[in-house]
């Protein structure tokens, strides 16, 4: 069949090399794509937000599958109008993809389901929130409710630097993504991340991993979408995966369908290990950036059946999903300047060979340079026996990647590194 592939991230180009893998995956396009995606699908000039420009697409390509990568797209409600036109569509409707679009949603969502999450308060007034923050201690939590690129979190240690982070969201910093702010209570524990596919009814596990926000070494500096990432996650024991699915993914998947909002796609769930147990950090709509790469690259199952069996509501039926024993981790390389401003233009030179897995995340081509266009550039991806043995791969690769504009976190897995050396 043909696939359509709606993105132009290093998760994009994760998902289109592994769905050109499948037998069947016929013509894979990609709207718009980047020069790495190039490599795996034929790249197609489509506005994502024009529906009907999407739909007409699909008809005259006879596309049998879209597959739609990021969230602007599905809280737009792209997924909505490809079913109307009977077009098999990965990806939830925009009523579902609140899961990811609304913050507040979410959390009233757990209230009612009984989902273990951390305590809250949703404010549309700057002053009333100002009011609220006294009862919440320190550190608390501040977010944007709505979509900011992974950067609308702030962790504020000091009630100052909360006040400031509700001014600025009330100011417009995040756009309209803070025209709502979410308080929280600050969880305590070790963060890890929990795949699930669900077609609405039917619910499977799709791996786990870890990720790091922070744009600095030792976790330090402004959240980010995310700096780098390994699966699978070891501290997500099989015991609690077994757990999160019981307490929070089949419940959100059955609150979802009961209140007539059927959630169909990827739910990825960011979770704090706390001494109480696993509790909710917040759903994404999609697969994780980067958590993506270092999924797919230890995926072995035919992706483009497995994700045309949700589409088509028949998730019961398909393979189990396989995954490499192995390790995968990858390292983000961005451009100076993110999570800012970041430098774009800045040349870059890839190696002939390398044991990693190079994926384009903000590039583009300029007279025939490969040139940095965006905050995350590069996702370069290891793969090992061991966490060690794949940062090892994925470090030797940045290394032979010459990019002066550019710049890495060093200690990507540091966590399951310092464990399986015993520290």
């Amino acid at each position: 069949m043909n696939i359509l592939l709606i993105g132009s991230g290093g998760r994009e180009h994760a998902l289109a090399w592994k769905l050109t893998q499948s037998p069947s995956c016929d013509t894979l396009y990609a709207a718009p794509g980047n020069p790495g995606i190039a490599e795996e699908a034929t790249l197609v000039a489509l506005d994502v937000m024009d529906h009907a420009a999407v739909i007409a697409f699909c008809a005259d390509k006879l596309v049998g599958l879209v597959v739609i990568g990021p969230e602007a797209p599905l809280v737009d409600g792209l997924g909505d109008s490809l079913r109307a036109a009977g077009v098999p569509v990965f990806g939830p409707n925009a009523k579902a993809a609140q899961l990811e679009g609304s913050k507040g949603f979410t959390k009233d969502l757990c209230t009612r389901a009984n989902i273990p999450t951390a305590g809250y308060a949703r404010h549309t007034d700057k002053a009333a929130a100002l009011a609220d923050l006294a009862r919440f201690g320190l550190p608390v939590v501040i977010k944007a409710d709505g979509l900011a690129a992974g950067k609308g979190v702030i962790i504020a240690e000091t009630a100052a630097d909360a006040a400031a982070a509700i001014e600025d969201m009330f100011d417009g910093s995040f756009g309209d993504a803070g025209a709502e702010v979410v308080i929280e209570e600050f969880m305590v524990g070790e963060e890890a991340s929990f795949f699930a596919l669900t077609d609405g009814k039917s619910v499977v596990a799709f791996g786990s991993a870890q990720d790091h926000k922070r744009v600095g070494d030792g976790d330090v500096g402004p959240n980010t979408g995310g700096m780098g990432a390994y699966s699978p996650a070891p501290v997500l024991t099989p015991e609690l995966e077994a757990r999160v699915m019981r307490e929070i993914v089949e419940p959100t998947v059955a609150a979802m369908a009961a209140e007539g909002n059927p959630y169909s796609g990827v739910l990825y769930a960011g979770l704090m290990l706390t001494d109480q147990g696993p509790k909710l950090i917040e759903y994404n709509a999609r697969f994780g950036d980067p958590e993506c790469q270092v999924l797919m690259s230890r995926f072995e199952g035919d992706l483009a059946a497995l994700l045309l069996a949700i589409a088509q509501e028949r998730l019961a039926e398909a393979e189990a999903p396989r995954f490499s024993d192995d390790t995968a981790l990858t390292v983000v390389m961005a451009a100076k300047g993110y999570p800012g401003t970041p430098e774009k233009g800045g040349a870059i030179t890839l190696p002939a060979q390398a044991d990693a897995k190079i994926f384009h995340a903000g590039t583009a081509m300029k007279d025939g340079q490969l040139v940095a266009n965006g905050g995350r550039v590069l996702n370069v991806t290891g793969r090992g026996k061991t966490a060690t043995e794949a940062q090892a791969k994925a470090y030797a690769a940045v290394d032979a990647i010459v990019f002066p504009s550019g710049f890495c976190r060093r200690d990507i897995g540091w966590r399951e590194v310092a464990r399986e050396r015993g520290a």
